[in-house]
């Protein structure tokens, strides 16, 4: 049986199709296994052991109806069992009608929810998690949900650039103050009070990551706290970023990438969400949301430019100390 998984973008929610390569392989161990992702989203999933193939969509070369159809024909070649659409979106539904094998796709909301969300007027919630919603896509192979096991893979020499930093890691706390939407990052000053309550209370070192956008805003937060920080922003690839993320104490992130990645490697990962649905994810004792539960949010499916009430109080409601009490409730620290 040979299947073809395709899910475009973005980091995050390609990491979580993570448990879905390993159970197949676990419950078919003959079962060869395609991945269809966007070329600038292919180190989400790169290495990962249970991919025989890692087919890559390159925007230039295959991006348009005619060119999305010619690679869906050609991919046809390759005699897929099945497809499994896990994007769910134009793209993927144009490349998998091309390729013409029986596809099965995850269920997204429906259209009118989306609509009203975004007109302001209902708040929004997730029918179930991400994960939940692809597994829905594999009734046909009986395939058991059980709870989010996340995997993300780097390489060696991933690791060995992290360990040429020369940074005590095991007295490290890594935070991830980016994301793709403004509103969906906690402010700068929650961020830099909280560094400099970690700081003091337990003389930890902080290292901040994220994207080369990224590096002025981590190296304002890093001058707010007062604190002397290593500011990693825009340095480091997203695989060694993985292998960072498995070598520190925890990370404090928002609802953003580096909150999967740091599941993937197994390490406790603290997450701020504000003006998005944290159901979209489970927790446990290795991922711990931080959340105000104010009465308009979620109000966003994906975060937005601004808060839509101007008031931003998803976010400012959450003190730097009702994060440090959190973090300690849990012995991390």
């Amino acid at each position: 049986m040979r299947v073809l998984i395709i899910r475009l973008s973005s980091i995050g929610d390609i990491i979580l199709t993570s448990q879905i390569l390993r159970e197949l392989k676990e419950r078919y161990p003959d079962i060869v296994i395609d991945f269809l992702v966007l070329d600038r989203f292919k180190d989400s999933i790169s290495d990962n052991p249970y991919i025989d193939n890692l087919i890559v969509f390159d925007k230039k070369r295959d991006d348009g109806l005619i060119n999305m159809v010619k690679l869906g024909r050609k991919l046809r070649k390759n005699n897929y069992t099945y497809v499994y659409d896990l994007h769910s979106k134009l793209r993927s539904r144009v490349i998998s009608m091309a390729i013409g094998s029986k596809t099965f796709r995850y269920k997204k909301r429906r259209f009118i929810k989306t609509v009203l969300v975004k007109l302001g007027l209902i708040r929004y919630s997730v029918d179930d998690t991400i994960v939940k919603n692809y597994y829905g896509a594999f009734k046909n192979l009986d395939l058991k949900y059980s709870k989010e096991r996340l995997e993300f893979y780097f390489s060696k020499k991933d690791m060995e650039r992290v360990e040429s930093l020369k940074i005590d890691y095991k007295n490290s706390i890594a935070i991830a103050p980016g994301a793709s939407k403004e509103t969906k990052k906690w402010t700068k000053g929650g961020f830099a009070e909280l560094i400099s309550l970690i700081v003091e209370k337990y003389q930890k070192n902080i290292i901040l990551i994220g994207s080369e956008s990224e590096r002025e805003m981590c190296e304002e937060i890093s001058k707010l706290s007062g604190k002397e920080v290593v500011n990693l922003a825009g340095k480091l690839s997203l695989k060694e970023s993985g292998a960072l993320l498995s070598k520190v104490e925890f990370l404090i992130s928002n609802d953003s990438a580096p909150f999967h990645i740091a599941r993937g490697v197994n390490t406790p990962a603290f997450v701020i969400f504000g003006p998005t649905d944290p159901k979209m994810f489970e927790y446990d004792e290795n991922s711990i949301l931080i959340y105000s539960n104010e009465n308009c949010s979620p109000c966003s499916l994906h975060g937005d430019k601004r808060c839509p009430k101007n008031d931003f109080k998803c976010m400012k409601n959450i003190k730097a100390i009702d994060v440090l009490k959190t973090i300690e409730k849990t012995r991390r620290l």
